[in-house]
This record gives C-alpha cells, structure tokens and sequence, in this order.
C-alpha cells in the first residue's frame, strides 16, 4: 500500500520542479538578452540570468538543508513559457515590436517563478523550515525586482511606429495575452 503524501512531499516535489524551471531560465535569459536591441534591456536580461545562475545555487542549498540531494522534475509550465518565447522569437525577432516581446516572454517567467517562488516560502514556514525560507524569500524579493526592472524598461521604451495608434502596448504583455 503507498503511503499517503504529505506537505513535505508536496514540498519536495516543487522543489524539483522548480529547480528545473529555474536552469531553463537562466539559458532563456542568455537567449532572450543576445536577441535584445535595447541596451537598458538587454542590461536587465544579463543581469537577472547572472542572478538566475545564483537561483540554481540557492536551490542547491535548499535541497540541502532538507537532506535531499538537489534533482530536476520537467517543469511542463516552463516548458511552455520558453516554446513560447522561442515561437515569438522566430515571429517578432526581426521586428520593430522584438524587444517588447521579449518582455512580455521574460515577464511570464518571472511571474511563473514568483509564483512558486511564494507557495514553497510559504510551505518551508508552515513546515519549520527556516534555512529553506529564508532562502527561499530572498529568491522571491529578487525575482519581484527583475520583474519590476522589465515593467520599468517596458514602460521607458518609445512606442513602435506601427503599434503607436491602437496599440495594446501595456508595458510589456507580450505579442499574446498570457496566462503565467
């Protein structure tokens, strides 16, 4: 008979998914900053992958101080999120509209990984898991600000020529209405 899962299991679980989530961050960050026109962009983009590569070894810690070795569970939503970015890529690359795409692509992610990021702190204080938390929250706070870094270059970028009338150019929504 299988044992019944508890939230340390729920934990652990998400855990995995989301240390995977977060290395295919890191390289749609290198990609998403290589494609770029925008130097305030393209600052931002670097910038959080570095930060992202040190995500993974927070991760790594967390894994740690719960006494499981760090593994990998394929993270379908980000799966997702990076097909999308690497569609929108090949549609808008070439495009006046790119970097605003490219916001759009990176904001999904972050708000993705702020997600997680808040039900596994939240899990890790529920379970006494104050090493795991506090980790967790600095990860949280700087996810928000890469997340408010790309609001603020949305926002200072000039409207496209084409997309200046009419345009749904909210600060950095994306080519599509995304669910993240």
């Amino acid at each position: 008979m299988a044992t019944e899962k508890n939230l340390h299991d729920a934990f652990h679980e998400t855990l995995k998914d989301v240390y995977y989530a977060e290395k295919q961050s890191v390289r749609a960050l290198k990609k998403s900053a290589k494609a770029a026109h925008a130097p305030a962009l393209k600052d931002v983009l670097e910038t959080h992958a570095e930060e992202s590569a040190g995500h993974v070894e927070r991760l790594v810690q967390v894994f740690e101080s719960i006494g499981k070795p760090a593994r990998a569970k394929t993270c379908e939503a980000m799966q997702g999120l990076t097909a999308e970015m690497e569609e929108d890529l090949e549609e808008f690359g070439k495009t006046e509209a790119a970097d605003d795409v490219l916001i759009g692509c990176a904001q999904a992610m972050e708000h993705y990984e702020i997600s997680r990021y808040g039900l596994l702190k939240t899990w890790a204080g529920k379970l006494g898991l104050k090493e795991a938390e506090g980790l967790l929250e600095r990860t949280l706070a700087e996810e928000k600000n890469a997340d408010a870094l790309l609001t603020k270059v949305a926002g200072q970028m000039a409207p496209t020529a084409s997309g200046a009338a009419g345009s749904s150019r909210s600060g950095g929504t994306g080519s599509k209405a995304r669910a993240a």
